[in-house]
């Protein structure tokens, strides 16, 4: 039986229309709530914002939640908060977006990179605490794709070393940890609104804690440094025009109508949690017994609000590189992406001394693994023509 031609040699697309790996959905109550606050009084620093973080917390089971700018603006706090110094190490994985690392540098300490578990693809325990030093002071957990990372193993090794647990969580907005929501769990857990991102703000960030210290630096810290509050004043006053810069901030603020933004679509998270994880469902059926394609494993602990859909390629059982398959997807008009480039790879790193070779497993997977189309607006078609493609690629270039 003769192959089908694959767009990318002159056939014809599956689809006639690009199909990107992520959107946002925006209705008429997230239109409506952001043109209520643009009629208000408060663009900024208003009572938006205060809303939008109890609604983070209620969805979260968190105690605190502090909004800021971006998701990068919300790790770069965490770890100030956490007293991340020059000299200091901060563990994480190399497999995430270079805000999880970017972070420390931030703070002048050193990123060290932990390697994965092949299987699940998120940061290894052992390997965390293989990495551990004597300058060792936080681990930096991100949930991968959505799943959440092994907390509980985790959280032990920083209780036994004395180290601060932020969770990465901007892939897992949604996401349950043993019946937990993720945000209430680690010590500070960072969210991301990003458009792709399950909920949205364009752009926005967050911080929850249960940890009431921890939360009252983070008010300070995104808000450069400066508190009304006497309590926390070195030189008191009660004048009503009185305020006082404690320490060094940043503006990390957050504006009322983004923050609008995001808790209309907070109220959708149950929704938007559920259609992901149906799209997830049909992928894995559709998937499962492909010996061409290998799957993410999922433990049983987390109940996982998936962002991203990763395809990992058996190179054994097919002959095309990940690039081949990934330009010949485009041409198909499924415009898949890669999540992540090992941070430690970019120039930026090379130059700080970082080399190839840290984290096998990380380094393995990179070179074979797509993000496909996964998000709430996606049709019964989309979904058909994803899985159309894969395997009319796959049919294409399996050596069997």
């Amino acid at each position: 039986m003769a192959k089908e031609q694959l767009a990318i040699h002159g056939g014809t697309p599956v689809r006639t229309t690009p199909l990107g790996y992520g959107r946002q959905f925006i209705d008429e109550d997230d239109i409506q709530a952001v043109i209520k606050v643009l009629k208000s009084d408060y663009l900024t620093c208003g009572p938006a914002i205060a809303s939008m973080e109890r609604k983070l917390c209620e969805i979260t089971g968190a105690k605190y939640a502090v909004a800021v700018s971006n998701g990068t603006a919300a790790l770069h706090l965490a770890c100030l908060a956490a007293g991340i110094k020059e000299g200091d190490e901060v563990i994480t994985t190399p497999i995430t977006f270079a805000a999880s690392a970017n972070c420390a540098l931030y703070c002048g300490a050193k990123p060290v990179f932990a390697d994965i578990n092949p299987e699940t693809y998120n940061i290894d325990p052992a390997c965390i605490k293989a990495a551990i030093t004597p300058a060792t002071k936080a681990v930096v957990a991100v949930d991968f794709t959505g799943q959440a990372t092994e907390l509980d193993s985790i959280l032990e090794i920083c209780k036994e070393n004395n180290l601060v647990l932020i969770e990465d969580a901007a892939h897992s907005l949604g996401t349950r940890y043993k019946g937990k929501g993720v945000g209430s769990i680690a010590d500070m857990t960072t969210f991301s609104f990003h458009p792709v991102k399950t909920a949205t703000g364009g752009e926005g960030g967050a911080i929850t804690t249960n940890d009431e210290t921890l939360y009252k630096k983070l008010l300070r810290l995104r808000a450069h440094g400066i508190t009304r509050n006497q309590d926390e004043m070195c030189n008191p006053s009660d004048a009503g025009w009185y305020y006082e810069q404690t320490e060094l901030g940043f503006n990390y603020r957050i504006t009322d109508f983004q923050a609008a933004l995001i808790e209309s679509q907070l109220c959708k998270i149950d929704r938007f949690s559920q259609k992901r994880k149906e799209i997830v469902k049909i992928y894995e059926e559709a998937f499962q017994d492909v010996p061409e394609l290998l799957l993410q494993k999922e433990i049983e602990d987390s109940d996982t609000t998936r962002h991203l859909f990763i395809l990992r390629l058996n190179s054994k059982r097919l002959n095309c590189t990940r690039r081949e398959f990934f330009d010949a997807l485009h041409a198909e008009n499924i415009k898949v992406q890669v999540h992540y480039i090992p941070v430690y790879y970019h120039s930026h790193y090379e130059k700080l001394g970082y080399a190839k070779g840290l984290c096998p497993n990380a380094e393995k997977l990179y070179e074979e693994i797509v993000s496909i189309p996964l998000f709430y607006s996606m049709n019964e078609q989309d979904i058909r023509d994803v899985i159309t493609a894969v395997n009319k690629i796959v049919s294409y270039y399996k050596t069997k």
